[in-house]
């Protein structure tokens, strides 16, 4: 790429090397990691025995290996825990933040066509180029839309980190917001361990494969599916201004109650997503917050249509 795209700094990356590894993340996350050797990106949660996400993965077919996209707070703890489940396979987990750059474009004509094929070719195909180190990815998310958005990973030239610059903080910004409106979960740390795969809509988002066998949480996750037990959905909300935070409880007017996973400002107020009790039977009292009455508009998600104005206590 000619000028390279401003670095999503918050995000990191893991690489799975080695004989073993496809069959390894088989084993460990939610999604059918065959695919993978078919040329698909894919997105998958990752998850603890008792099938509450650790981490939402985005898997790369790079290769040097799979490619894990995924937030940079919670890359060394997700790592380290992948770590112990090894044991005698042929798999290598590496943190390489300092050596590649994960960036994200908004359509194909944010792409040098002198490094790689029109991104066109990715999303008409298998959705996955690489080139001269530099690799491109559809991001897997709700939209699907005739202009998707693309992964760029690049190697580092030089610079060990994310400059962390008012370009990388708009980028960072814009990025998160996009994810918002497409109806993409993200896991952050305050969120890790709270919810179940369904819970964050990953389920609609063709992230968990209910025939793949036995990887680390599939029990719970598939009890949950297949008995209807899905008390929780991600939401997506306008918020009005104030002090928003990741994993903050919120409580609505009609006795709902869940927690935001990602919040940003947009305009005079607040866009988030946010996992809310379905009605007000479900509603845990662990999610409760005093406080004065806020109103937030219920927006719709691309793969479900909701548009219903709620009251929300902060």
């Amino acid at each position: 790429m000619s000028t390279p795209l401003p670095e999503l700094g918050y995000l990191s990356v893991l690489r799975f090397a080695g004989a073993d590894a496809l069959a390894f993340l088989q084993g460990q996350v939610s999604n059918d990691t065959r695919r993978l050797a078919d040329g698909f990106p894919l997105l998958a949660a990752y998850s603890s025995a008792q099938g509450r996400v650790v981490a939402v993965l985005h898997l790369l077919p790079h290769s040097s290996g799979v490619l894990a996209i995924l937030p940079r707070e919670i890359a060394l703890p997700t790592l380290e825990r992948m770590k112990k489940f090894v044991l005698r396979s042929k798999v290598k987990i590496e943190d390489l933040s300092e050596q590649y750059a994960v960036a994200g474009a908004y359509d194909a004509s944010a792409l040098d066509p002198g490094q790689l094929p029109p991104a066109s070719t990715a999303a008409a195909g298998a959705a996955y180029l690489e080139r001269d180190g530099l690799a491109v990815a559809r991001v897997t998310d709700g939209a699907q839309s005739a202009a998707p958005r693309y992964w760029v990973v690049r190697r580092r030239e030089g610079d060990s980190a994310a400059a962390g610059g008012p370009a990388e903080q708009h980028a960072e910004l814009a990025w998160r917001l996009a994810d918002i409106r497409a109806g993409m979960p993200q896991v952050f740390a305050a969120t890790s361990e709270q919810f179940v795969a369904q819970m964050l809509n990953l389920d609609r988002l063709d992230a968990i494969s209910f025939t793949k066998g036995c990887y680390t949480g599939q029990e719970i996750i598939a009890r949950t599916q297949h008995l209807g037990r899905i008390k929780r959905r991600l939401s997506r909300l306008r918020l009005p201004p104030g002090s928003w935070s990741i994993g903050q409880p919120l409580r609505l007017a009609d006795g709902r109650t869940g927690r935001l996973t990602d919040v940003v400002s947009s305009g005079e107020g607040y866009e988030a997503l946010a996992v809310l009790s379905l009605d007000a039977t479900a509603a845990s009292d662990a999610e409760t917050a005093p406080g004065d009455t806020i109103f937030a508009e219920e927006l719709p998600l691309p793969y479900r249509q909701n548009g219903v104005t709620s009251a929300v206590t902060e």
